[in-house]
């Protein structure tokens, strides 16, 4: 019984003795793991399984991690964790433009890499928790309404598909209108964790919002940046 209460991760790596390891980390920590050894099974399970959470290697045999991310993201919002021992700032962003919530890169900590799964279960955990909301939990600025309750954005009335951390983002500065916020600062307030080198995560999400809530991207009304400084959301 106790088993069935754990929250389960699905850990997609070719590299048995890496998986291995991960495994006996997460599982000390308390996780229930299970492990996929190619893409192409990792997929079928992520897909069939209702696991909290996927890490995922980029470089798989059958499928690569780019398209078992892409393929998990069409059907399900759990936080996914890419991961990769290229340090190429490329991979970073073509994996978080297709929806991963994260990126760590080769050769990491296990304590590292179970503060950052402990960080995106928790958050997932409150977003889709069944706590009672308020119906003011609405914010609407000229086209664009935000229904936090519901976690849907709409633009003109037309509902816009968000991962969760960019709807999370997007209202963290729709809540705090004509402030400045660096990278750093949007990088702890939602991803809670601090920053290590992370400034693409933060670029890649905002570039993704303006490119779902922008008349012209490439002329943000909404999503402002501050050379030198940050971003600033513009009432």
């Amino acid at each position: 019984m106790e088993s069935e209460n754990k929250q389960s991760i699905l850990i997609i790596e070719d590299e048995e003795a890496i998986a291995e390891l991960e495994r006996d980390y997460l599982e000390q920590s308390g996780y229930r793991v299970e492990l996929a050894g190619d893409g192409s099974l990792g997929l079928a399970r992520a897909l069939e399984e209702d696991f909290d959470l996927v890490i995922l290697d980029i470089m798989l045999p059958g499928l690569d991690g780019f398209s078992v991310c892409k393929r998990i993201r069409e059907s399900k919002n759990i936080p996914i964790l890419l991961v990769s021992a290229k340090k190429d700032e490329a991979d970073k962003v073509s994996g978080l433009g297709l929806g991963a919530d994260d990126y760590i890169t080769k050769p990491f900590s296990p304590s590292e890499l179970t503060a950052r799964v402990r960080a995106h279960l928790s958050r997932y955990a409150r977003l889709t928790g069944s706590g009672s909301r308020s119906v003011s939990d609405v914010i609407e600025i000229r086209s664009l309404h935000i229904d936090k309750s519901a976690r849907r954005v709409l633009v003109n009335g037309e509902e816009r598909l968000f991962t969760n951390k960019e709807f999370d983002l997007l209202v963290f500065l729709a809540e705090h209108p004509n402030q400045v916020f660096s990278k750093d600062e949007l990088f702890r307030a939602i991803w809670e964790m601090e920053v290590v080198g992370e400034i693409a995560t933060v670029t890649v999400h905002i570039k993704k919002i303006r490119e779902k809530i922008e008349p012209v991207p490439g002329s943000p009304q909404f999503i402002e940046t501050i050379w030198g400084v940050g971003y600033r959301f513009k009432a």
